[in-house]
């Protein structure tokens, strides 16, 4: 199943490569659940005033049946987020994890009902 993806780009430009990679990340979320309706992904970079290097910020927003799940990844979070990819990789190992306790929560509810 196709997710609907919609990228937000704050301060840098846009990059095929980064969005590329993110509608990439996104499509493996439905290996844990195929019933997300919508990700909305916003990936910001320092703003010009701070010194280059710093790190990058990225918010994950997924909605399903169930609810709203956000993941963030603040600008002072880690220092290897200066790299986009890293970024990226890490606000989406947290949302997998918020979406992983999500359906299985709703496995338990299901199981629970059914006894």
């Amino acid at each position: 199943m196709q997710i609907p993806v919609r990228i937000t780009f704050r301060h840098m430009d846009t990059s095929a490569r980064v969005e590329a990679r993110v509608r990439e990340l996104a499509e493996k979320l439905t290996r844990i659940s195929d019933k997300i309706l919508d990700c909305h992904v916003t990936i910001e970079a320092p703003a010009a005033h701070h010194h280059k290097g710093s790190p990058y910020s990225v918010r994950i927003d997924l909605t399903e049946p169930g609810g709203h799940l956000t993941a963030l990844n603040g600008h002072d979070s880690h220092p290897e987020h200066q790299d986009v990819y890293v970024a990226l990789r890490d606000a989406f190992d947290a949302i997998r994890r918020q979406l992983d306790h999500s359906v299985q929560g709703r496995r338990d509810q299901s199981h629970a009902r059914a006894n």
